[in-house]
């Protein structure tokens, strides 16, 4: 009869055994013992027994034993399935309770979801600090380092208390548009929108210099019609709209065509027509011009000059002029009525000469409303309200407000009077006699 051949078994961990290919001597009894602990995964050999971790071992082996009569399934065990009853299971519920015993017995009331308690010992506490992100490590040190009080942060603080800057408050932005909210002219839900627009039409409609293109006129020249079309404005009483629309028609004819110095009043004369016929109710008549120019154009030579204008213009006449933004700006200011008639006096002025041509118009109305509050000595000079519908920081005037300051300076004795004389009356304040800020020039 052949006998079977012997396969020798592995070596399981924790059995004492001999090398590979002996025969390994192990005691019944433990063989059985371990190889059920070891298959149930009750107690992971390379864990740690904490006090928590006993405690659920312990709840666990109490369960299953109080509900051990009354359950009647099989246990699957490797494949293979144990009665509930049998010794094997006995076996298992030994090894479990004998395990999770290790600690000092206590009662233990079992949750339905109880709370894990972590026993760190001092190794375990050592890694976690090792395992610690790097930003944590870093935030704690910002923490610190914060709550250390320096020499050089208590010099600062006393600096800043010695010059009143300690608890300053911030300057409040007022909102303009709130007492208008009943009045539907003043559009109050889309003025903003319409604002936003008119600062992207400026750059597309923008005046620069031409005056190298012009051989038979000269900046001088240019100055004197522009006096004599405001002191043209003031005699019909035309609304500020059409001088500053006047004066934009005739800046952006010359820069596109060269015009002689015969044609020059010629040119302001229609530019005057045009813009009142798109301003005015009731517009003056060609005649009127040819009336207030002495008869040196007659009426045919004024409509031939509208039609070339108009026709070199292509016809655009809405562009946003400086008097668009001067509105809006001295709302924001909060302006009183001498306020208000000393940025219109500067900026003018601003028309009048051509050296404000490099800015644009809302550059030249915000720089005004600067220069004026400088002039009048308003404090603050510029604040967050402005700074917010301007779109300018008081830095970014400064260049602008210098020339404005400076053309207020030589107003009494310039030449050209009629801006001056307009606002030295007693109508408007008389906001011209005002001494020029020259502080704002140092």
């Amino acid at each position: 009869m052949a006998s079977r051949p012997i396969v020798p078994q592995q070596a399981t961990r924790g059995e004492e055994g001999v090398g590979v290919g002996k025969q390994k001597v192990v005691k019944a009894g433990a063989n059985n013992r371990r190889a059920l602990g070891d298959i149930g995964n009750l107690v992971p050999e390379n864990r740690r027994i904490t006090r928590s971790f006993g405690a659920q071992l312990l709840a666990k082996a109490q369960e299953q034993a109080a509900a051990g009569d009354k359950i009647k399934k099989q246990i699957p065990v490797l494949g293979g399935l144990v009665p509930k009853a049998g010794p094997a299971r006995k076996a298992v519920d030994g090894a479990a309770v004998g395990r999770a015993a290790v600690p000092a017995q206590k009662k233990v009331t079992v949750k339905p979801k109880p709370v894990e308690i972590i026993e760190i010992s001092p190794d375990t506490a050592e890694d976690i600090k090792k395992e610690r992100p790097e930003s944590q490590k870093s935030s704690h040190r910002g923490r610190s380092s914060r709550k250390k009080v320096t020499l050089t942060s208590v010099l600062t603080a006393r600096s800043k208390a010695a010059c009143g800057l300690t608890n300053k408050p911030k300057d409040p932005v007022v909102d303009i548009d709130a007492a208008d909210v009943e009045n539907q002219l003043a559009a109050v839900e889309y003025v903003e929108d319409l604002y936003k627009f008119y600062r992207l039409a400026e750059n597309t409609s923008r005046i620069h210099e031409y005056m190298d293109l012009q051989p038979d006129i000269n900046v001088k020249m240019r100055a004197i019609l522009v006096d004599w079309l405001i002191e043209v404005h003031n005699k019909f009483e035309l609304t500020p709209e059409t001088l500053y629309l006047t004066i934009y028609i005739v800046d952006r004819y010359l820069s596109l065509k060269t015009t002689t110095r015969k044609e020059l009043q010629l040119l302001g004369m229609s530019a005057m027509l045009i813009a009142s016929k798109y301003e005015e109710i009731w517009a003056p008549e060609v005649n009127d011009f040819v009336c207030i120019s002495d008869r040196a154009y007659t009426h045919g030579q004024v409509l031939a000059m509208e039609k070339m204008i108009l026709g070199k213009l292509e016809w655009r006449l809405t562009v946003p002029t400086p008097y668009v933004f001067l509105v809006r700006f001295i709302k924001a200011a909060l302006s009183d009525e001498e306020m208000h008639h000393m940025v219109f006096f500067l900026a003018e002025l601003a028309l009048m000469h051509y050296v404000s041509i490099m800015y644009c118009p809302s550059m030249v109305a915000a720089s005004a409303v600067y220069a004026a509050r400088c002039t009048l000595k308003i404090s603050p000079v510029w604040n967050e309200t402005l700074k917010l519908h301007t779109g300018f920081a008081e830095p970014q005037l400064m260049d602008c407000a210098k020339i404005l300051v400076n053309l207020h300076s030589g107003a009494s004795e310039n030449k050209l009077q009629v801006v001056y004389r307009k606002y030295s009356n007693p109508d408007r304040k008389s906001v011209a006699l005002h001494p020029p800020a020259k502080d704002l020039l140092a």
